[in-house]
């Protein structure tokens, strides 16, 4: 009984058949990485988050929770608690600092809020680094092998018409292993799409945590108002009776 499966394809197949194997495969590779990679660094993030963040607040000052998070042995740009930290201490610096026409033209709300997001859309956008790979590999990688299967079947139809033998024990074989590099390009594409999905609502989780500390990082430096939750989202106090002027909006 002959034997039809994967290496036989790539033994049998021309040099574009075996191109489209390598794609798939170096397709799946890829994916992989980019799931393990991903994954490992959320765990670390949300582990990272759920254990300094209420440390950050509890400190006796500010720049006592900044010696904290960076005793955490990563950079700022690992670390997106301490690039928070840094990036509103900088800005409320900044402005204080500047001359008093540029706090004319942007009120310290408005000026911590452009840096504060700004920090957060980099550490976003580095945390999403990778996904569209996945994104990509998940809806392209049917297609790739569905082209190998109709290459498959183009060049076993053209034997079928050289030999003059159409049998079903001549056909099967090669009309079966042309299918194969579908079943193939579905085994790259779905791990790709769930590993696509599974990210992106972990990242919306860890995002979520980063607003909620940005938010009390802003309550800190307008208003004055440290919060004494565990670095969950809290309404400015009032200082020398005004409130924080202008709502954040994180997104």
């Amino acid at each position: 009984m002959q034997h039809y499966g994967l290496a036989n394809v790539w033994e049998q197949g021309d040099s574009i058949t075996r191109a489209i194997l390598i794609v798939l495969f170096a397709m799946s590779v890829l994916s992989w990485v980019v799931i393990v990679v991903k994954l490992w660094r959320i765990v670390q993030l949300n582990r990272l988050v759920n254990r300094a963040a209420a440390p950050f607040w509890q400190a006796g000052s500010f720049e006592a929770g900044v010696q904290g998070l960076a005793d955490a042995r990563t950079s700022p740009e690992r670390n997106p608690l301490l690039a928070l930290a840094l990036a509103g201490r900088e800005a409320a610096t900044h402005h204080r600092d500047t001359h008093a026409q540029l706090r004319e033209r942007i009120g310290v709300s408005e000026w911590i809020t452009r840096c504060l997001k700004d920090t957060l859309d980099e550490c976003v956008t580095h945390m999403q680094g990778g996904l569209a790979m996945l994104a990509s590999i998940g809806s392209t990688a049917p297609f790739v092998g569905l082209f190998g299967t109709v290459w498959g079947i183009y060049h076993a139809l053209i034997m079928i018409g050289a030999t003059g033998q159409a049998s079903i024990d001549h056909v099967a074989g090669p009309v079966g292993e042309s299918l194969i590099m579908t079943a193939f390009g579905l085994f790259v594409a779905i791990p790709a799409v769930l590993g696509y999905n599974a990210l992106t609502r972990a990242n919306r989780a860890l995002v979520r945590k980063l607003n909620r500390f940005a938010h009390d990082l802003h309550a800190y430096f307008v208003a004055g108002a440290q919060p004494a939750s565990r670095g969950k989202a809290t309404t400015p106090e009032r200082h020398n009776g005004a409130a924080s002027e202008g709502a954040v909006e994180w997104q």
